[in-house]
């Protein structure tokens, strides 16, 4: 059976689901014969842009008060809080029809 394995060649698919199942069943040492070694980063993340604010000392208390109770960092607390508005702006930002009145 592991002669047989061998002589197996990686499918080539588009299908993540297919892939998918394939891995399920199949042992990636068994292709290490087809495997190529990458050697440049295939994804390279950007460097993040900082933004600073300004908060009034009552505002920045509130603020350390609402992390600490979750457990996270102030910066960590208003980045969630950021990407979650962007996100609901994102979906809710549907371009409206104009009518004329004639």
């Amino acid at each position: 059976m592991e002669e047989t394995m061998r002589n197996q060649r990686i499918p080539e698919m588009d299908s993540i689901e297919e892939l998918a199942a394939f891995w399920d069943t199949h042992d990636l040492t068994d292709f290490e014969d087809q495997l190529e070694e990458v050697t440049e980063p295939i994804f390279v993340r950007g460097k993040p842009a900082i933004v600073e604010i300004s908060l009034k000392p009552s505002e920045i208390q509130r603020l350390k008060r609402l992390a600490r109770s979750e457990g996270i960092e102030e910066a960590s607390l208003l980045r969630r809080w950021i990407v979650e508005k962007l996100s609901g702006a994102s979906s809710a930002a549907k371009p409206q029809k104009r009518t004329r009145r004639g």
